[in-house]
């Protein structure tokens, strides 16, 4: 009878949980992805490449509001059962709020696991995944961005002025061409954008071309010529960012800067060097230790079977529980920050949620036995 009554509260967390989680995720992700609209309307991406690179960005958020959804699934489900007296049927079974309570916090522990192995594994790899999709794209969007009496430097060392623009027909061109040699002025009176297969081309017409760079000048005139747009690369970031990196790599760089901190050294795709081993170190923060906050959460939800909703503190007991969660959800992120150089500092908070977790694990047995 214990292991279906426990069984059943245990069903309609999770299932209160996957609901949450997921609408919360969705609603952040929508916000989010109007931001990611920039890859397309401002750096020329496809509209392909703009879904997968928000699509991919999923896990990362659905990770990101976990623990606030634990908590509300907990605070939830224990009210509703409360109100409805149906943790009654707990206390008639025999089973005493500390069992209650060390069953939620085995529920936790899975929650744990559960949260370790999405940020350790699959969020590094979905972020570089998106990644990868801009690293791959095509500017297909780059020549309606083109836009007349305006500056358009959208891809990386080159930057377009035009006079007019009829639909693909261009006049009175103005492009600058750079890179960290030599830079090259183009002035064309007429142009056109084309395309095949794999490429997109500006075809230019009656105009000069001006190298310059090194210290030296040189110039031609020309009939006709040809930019092959494919050939620039987006200023998006294609670059692995450290929450792109694979844990794998960070851990391993970690140890390499512990034994020698003036060692530079590239591992895969990520620059291993001191300058970026504070952030390395809450990263790996982020992926390990920061689920370590579930079973603290669990028990300050487990505070609200204290008493029963017919006492008269109950109302004011929901308030703090709900207030206290809350609380320590938003620390647990403020907790990253906390995460230094310093080996004290960076292994104190590390501590914080187990020593708190214990702390409140005791404190809640004490208010047990007063409440009996």
């Amino acid at each position: 009878m214990k292991k279906i009554i426990f069984n059943n509260l245990f069903k309609e967390i999770v299932l209160f949980f996957m609901a949450c989680s997921i609408t919360l995720t969705l609603i952040v992700w929508i916000l989010q992805a109007v931001n990611f609209l920039d890859i397309v309307s401002e750096d020329g991406h496809s509209l392909g490449t703009y879904f997968m690179y928000s699509f991919m960005n999923l896990p990362k958020i659905f990770n990101k509001l976990l623990l606030l959804s634990f908590f509300l699934s907990l605070f939830y489900i224990l009210t509703v059962y409360e109100d409805r007296n149906q943790t009654l049927i707990f206390w008639i079974n025999g089973i005493s709020k500390s069992q209650f309570l060390n069953s939620l916090i085995y529920l936790s522990f899975l929650f744990l696991i559960f949260s370790f192995l999405l940020s350790f594994f699959i969020v590094p790899f979905t972020q570089d995944k998106a990644r990868s999709f801009i690293r791959s794209s095509s500017l297909e969007f780059f020549p309606s961005l083109i836009k007349p009496k305006k500056f358009i430097d959208t891809v990386e060392n080159l930057t377009i002025f035009l006079d007019e623009k009829n639909e693909d027909s261009l006049k009175n061109i103005i492009i600058k061409d750079s890179d960290s040699n030599s830079s090259q002025l183009i002035i064309a009176k007429k142009g056109f954008i084309s395309s095949n297969a794999n490429n997109k081309y500006l075809n230019l017409k009656e105009g000069i071309i001006i190298n310059y760079g090194n210290e030296n000048l040189t110039s031609f005139n020309f009939e006709k010529t040809r930019l092959n747009l494919n050939n620039y690369n987006t200023k998006t970031t294609v670059t692995p960012k450290i929450q792109e990196t694979k844990s794998q790599t960070i851990v391993q760089c970690i140890k390499l800067l512990y034994f020698d901190e003036n060692i530079i050294k590239r591992i895969e795709n990520l620059k291993c060097e001191k300058n970026i081993l504070k952030n390395l170190k809450q990263e790996i923060y982020k992926r390990v230790f920061l689920p370590l906050y579930i079973p603290l959460i669990c028990i300050i939800a487990c505070f609200l079977i204290l008493k029963s909703s017919s006492n008269t503190g109950y109302k004011t007991l929901k308030y703090k529980v709900f207030l206290f969660g809350i609380c320590f959800v938003v620390f647990s992120q403020i907790s990253i920050n906390m995460v230094s150089l310093s080996n004290f500092f960076s292994i104190a908070t590390i501590l914080i949620p187990l020593v708190l977790s214990m702390l409140i694990y005791f404190f809640f047995i004490i208010k047990m036995k007063g409440e009996s």
